[in-house]
């Protein structure tokens, strides 16, 4: 997407209605080592249908017997920070401060993961009516991601979602039923969820 950063600076890129736009089509945002911005739109698409997600025996096992306790949209700031904070991030200030607006425009939305009242993972995306694109997650203990995914795609389910686009297939993904598509199957996919006015909560 570079001709967008080499029409605009890092405002016009995280506009709201800009960001909105953008990941309503697909993109999605990426801070570089210069803080500069950079919007993706691969071709080939990995997504999760809500409508066939997979939960492995082993994780369903671990949840019955976790101590954790799950909590939707109750920190979300706190969660995408946890989420930038690692050795190597794409998530800036300036995607935070970004998040931030959008946030408080009711387009991001948080699963996160408790444990004697401490937050201990979680993940964060955008919905926009029947899609929600995710977009980071992280974990202080073990499991902690997985459990909020589960959750994430247990309340999409119930929701009335049709897709939860992850941008990228990892063995991490994998065992949740992520599938990859083409771009034309993903937009046609999009076309439909956005026929849906869906609330996340």
């Amino acid at each position: 997407m570079d001709e967008y950063n080499r029409l605009f600076d890092n405002s016009k890129l995280l506009e709201p209605g800009f960001m909105i736009s953008m990941y309503a089509r697909g993109s999605f945002p990426m801070a570089q080592e210069d803080g500069s911005i950079d919007w993706y739109l691969p071709k080939t698409r990995a997504i999760i249908p809500v409508d066939n997600f997979n939960i492995p025996k082993s994780l369903k096992k671990f949840m019955q017997n976790a101590n954790f306790d799950y909590r939707f949209d109750c920190d979300i700031l706190t969660v995408i920070k946890n989420c930038s904070n690692r050795s190597e991030t794409w998530i800036s200030e300036d995607l935070i401060e970004a998040y931030e607006r959008l946030i408080n425009l009711g387009y991001v939305h948080s699963v996160e993961v408790y444990q004697e009242n401490e937050l201990v993972g979680g993940l964060y995306g955008i919905a926009f009516r029947g899609a929600f694109f995710g977009e980071s997650m992280f974990s202080k203990v073990p499991q902690a991601s997985k459990c909020a995914m589960v959750k994430l795609l247990e309340n999409l389910k119930i929701k009335g979602f049709d897709l939860v686009d992850v941008q990228y297939l990892t063995d991490h993904l994998a065992m949740f039923g992520t599938i990859e598509i083409s771009y034309d199957e993903y937009v046609n996919l999009l076309i439909n969820a956005y026929k849906k006015e869906i609330e996340f909560l």
